[in-house]
């Protein structure tokens, strides 16, 4: 079976795969001081929760936007599961498609496993819009190719600065506020019509903008955790996948014994 670490800022996701189907995931907040020990302690024990042995991973692949977090993982697989793990975007495990970038390799691994996923998922040209530590919007060819994108200010983070900056407003959880009104009456409405319908008319304002310059058919695949919140509120998204970066995960392990075996 396949495990995959999907690292990003804020959580680390680990999943186990059988084929493409996950069989289970689990979470930990991202710390790039913690060891491989730390990680087997933590992870042998939810595999055998689950059901399953240390045994059963046979492949291991890593895709990590935090770099210090890679070794650690590394050690974890090494280690504990026997397995010298991938690395998404290195060696067997190379993106394979053309990214159209100035600086092709400051393409982060989550942004280039959702532009894999989402080839492999929807066709055609694409937006991908991924609601992380910060909102990505992702333009991916018809072929596959990556042509770009934009990085945004995630709206969590946004909250923590118009917070964590004045004296007076308190803090407020992210939700879909009460009204289809923009009008509010008291403080806490007016803050969370200001990030939720902000952020809303930021992306459909973002998108529009990327679909006048692509100029043909596009469709909009939304992910990360956010995403759900606002399907719904905007007729924006075409299809919302919460799993597309572990899915691309599994896609390039597919393709990564491939070209093992190839060679």
């Amino acid at each position: 079976m396949l495990l995959v670490a999907d690292v990003g800022n804020t959580n680390v996701v680990f999943a186990l795969f059988d084929g493409r189907e996950i069989k289970a995931r689990w979470r930990i907040a991202t710390d790039p001081r913690r060891t491989g020990d730390e990680y087997a302690v933590w992870l042998l024990q939810l595999l055998t929760i689950e059901g399953f042995a240390r045994d059963d991973v046979t492949q291991i692949l890593v895709g990590s936007v935090v770099p210090r977090a890679v070794h650690n993982i590394t050690v974890l697989a090494q280690k504990y599961f026997g397995v010298e793990p991938l690395i998404a975007g290195q060696g067997a495990a190379e993106w394979g498609f053309a990214v159209d970038v100035d600086e092709p390799r400051s393409l982060g691994a989550d942004r280039a496993l959702n532009a894999i996923a989402a080839h492999e998922k929807y066709k055609g040209d694409l937006i991908v819009i991924d609601f992380g530590t910060a909102t990505t919007f992702d333009a991916v060819d018809f072929n596959g190719a990556y042509k770009g994108g934009i990085i945004a200010p995630g709206i969590n983070l946004s909250l923590d600065a118009l917070v964590g900056n004045t004296a007076k407003l308190p803090r407020i959880a992210i939700e879909k506020p009460r009204s289809n009104s923009v009008i509010g009456t008291n403080t806490e409405d007016q803050m969370l019509i200001g990030v939720f319908w902000g952020y809303v008319a930021m992306m459909e304002g973002l998108t529009a903008r990327m679909k006048a310059e692509i100029g043909r058919p596009v469709k909009v695949v939304a992910t990360g955790g956010l995403a759900l919140l606002f399907d719904g509120q905007t007729q924006l998204f075409d299809h919302v996948d919460s799993d597309l970066t572990l899915d691309g995960l599994a896609i390039l392990a597919e393709r990564a014994s491939t070209r093992g075996l190839a060679a």
